[in-house]
């Protein structure tokens, strides 16, 4: 199985996901690191991800390989993250066939109703949940 975090920014929540997960997958699957800048897939690189690389067409790409897809939920919000996440790349995400688990954790031009704030960690168990059913 391969899971693709995908973050931007400083990549911390993309490691976050990547360190929590590592010690559930089996010798088989992979992560791999799918940046919007270099900053981040570095972040993720560290953290574990058995390899990165960064940029628009490299979602393009390698999401077509990835079983799953980790990150936040801005990663399909289109000018999320300070505007890291190009209108392209989320509808990429977005309208991948393969399956999608996103963190809901707000952007400050999107609000979630009906959604409980918890913290990282939280919401990063109950990811790697999912993932693992």
């Amino acid at each position: 199985m391969i899971i693709a975090v995908i973050d931007g920014m400083g990549g911390g929540i993309g490691a976050h996901i990547v360190q929590s997960l590592l010690p559930h997958l089996a010798p088989e699957d992979k992560i791999w690191a799918l940046g919007t800048n270099a900053i981040a897939t570095a972040a993720m690189v560290k953290a574990g991800a058995h390899k990165g690389a960064s940029g628009e067409n490299v979602i393009r790409v390698s999401i077509n390989d990835a079983d799953i897809v980790l990150g936040p939920l801005g990663i399909i919000v289109p000018n999320a993250m300070m505007g890291e996440i190009t209108p392209l790349i989320a509808e990429i995400i977005a309208s991948a066939k393969c399956r999608k688990i996103l963190l809901p954790i707000n952007q400050p031009h999107v609000e979630l109703v009906g959604v409980v704030n918890k913290p990282l960690n939280e919401l990063t168990k109950e990811a790697i949940d999912l993932v693992l059913k």
